[in-house]
């Protein structure tokens, strides 16, 4: 095989868990390298969410190497099927999103996915372009490309049957509606995670049934999350957002156990993991954070939030820039001021919180605490600093 080929196909091949087919994928590559014509591949993303987090970031990272070897993506922001929700690994329905939520999480897709894709090799095309127009007889056509028995096929929704949880028929439809995007922009290749398999494989069945040449289907790891078993997830919780704070991306990643670093660094970054696994955990992990958190934002701040972590957990320092709330009355209610302060995502979790013992007041030191008992809080004069949990901190003056 020709060098050029194989160097692209082992960048194709780098952490991929499903290649088919390679021979195909060959050959596709072989055309493109002999005619000069950058493969056409293909991802796509339903914004049932604000952010994009690490785990899209596994295949926005393999489309930005094949893109600096010249290929071209085409992203497909599903504001169409969004409104279906996909039903790939779900075990119940996905809730109903509105127009506008749609259009507001999609406003944010592009501008965070070009942290990582070139934008002058990166075509957006939102679904809803072709389908908003489509005639009926067209969408019955579609429809009749699949069988029922082949869609139950799918583990998913086979289990879904057996326990007889809802299983609606137009989240049956979704794996046509979704692969017939790749009939629309004549994808090359189209990347997913490894529980989008059997979507990706429909549409490469519709381009054939279309009499267009067929995709080849690259399928990755899921990144696992934060609770170091579920993939990592918005619906879940257990995810970190590409936008989110410096000081919050860098905790949370040092909040992921050992056994799943080795994961990230291979998912995430280029370092080597021969150099890791020679480090303490502790340090690779500090790595891990500064490395991403440079990515993201620059290398000062990936070395501030290294240097103020290490004050405060590792020589026991207050944060220096920790948020400040003014209180108006010598007694405030605690959950109120956390949850309007944003630091917890709801009064329930900030009541959790509060009835486990996980918030503290704290002295000069992190490591002198008292827990805090009641939601009614006296403010000193001097004010009060407070631990919320391992990792967040918020000083209330009065």
């Amino acid at each position: 095989m020709n060098k050029e080929i194989q160097r692209h196909l082992d960048c194709i091949k780098e952490n991929a868990v499903d290649v088919i087919s390679e021979t195909e994928l060959s050959a596709k590559l072989e055309k493109s390298l002999t005619e000069h014509k950058p493969l056409k591949l293909k991802i796509g993303f339903d914004p049932t969410a604000r952010d994009i987090h690490l785990g899209h970031t596994v295949l926005l990272r393999k489309l930005r190497k094949l893109q600096d070897l010249g290929h071209f993506v085409n992203l497909i922001i599903g504001d169409f099927t969004a409104k279906i929700g996909d039903p790939s690994g779900r075990s119940i329905l996905r809730p109903v999103l509105s127009d506008s939520e749609i259009k507001d999480n999609a406003s944010t897709y592009t501008e965070q996915a070009f942290k990582i894709l070139d934008k002058q090799k990166t075509k957006i095309i939102f679904n809803s372009s072709w389908y908003k127009s489509m005639e009926m007889s067209k969408f019955l056509s579609l429809l009749s490309s699949y069988t029922v028995a082949r869609m139950l096929e799918r583990d998913d929704f086979a289990l879904r049957m057996k326990e007889n949880r809802p299983l609606t028929i137009v989240e049956m439809v979704y794996p046509l509606i979704q692969g017939y995007d790749s009939v629309m922009i004549d994808a090359d290749i189209e990347f997913g995670g490894t529980d989008q398999k059997f979507n990706l494989i429909v549409g490469r069945h519709l381009q054939e049934v279309y009499g267009k040449p067929s995709q080849s289907v690259v399928t990755m790891p899921l990144l696992v999350g934060l609770d170091g078993k579920n993939k990592m997830s918005k619906s879940l919780g257990n995810y970190i957002g590409i936008t989110e704070e410096p000081k919050s991306m860098f905790g949370k990643l040092m909040s992921i156990s050992d056994s799943v670093m080795l994961e990230y660094f291979r998912l995430l970054t280029d370092i080597p993991l021969e150099k890791i696994k020679k480090m303490h955990p502790k340090e690779a992990k500090l790595m891990l954070a500064e490395t991403l958190v440079s990515f993201y934002y620059s290398e000062t701040t990936g070395k501030k939030e290294k240097e103020e972590f290490e004050k405060v957990f590792s020589q026991k320092e207050l944060p220096q820039d920790m948020p400040i709330s003014h209180a108006e009355k010598e007694s405030v209610d605690l959950i109120e001021v956390l949850f309007r302060e944003k630091i917890v995502s709801s009064k329930n979790e900030a009541r959790r919180l509060l009835a486990q013992g996980g918030i503290s007041i704290v002295e000069t030191d992190p490591s002198k605490t008292s827990t805090v008992k009641e939601q009614a809080l006296k403010i000193p004069p001097q004010g009060v600093v407070l631990k919320i949990g391992k990792r967040k901190f918020l000083k209330i003056v009065a």
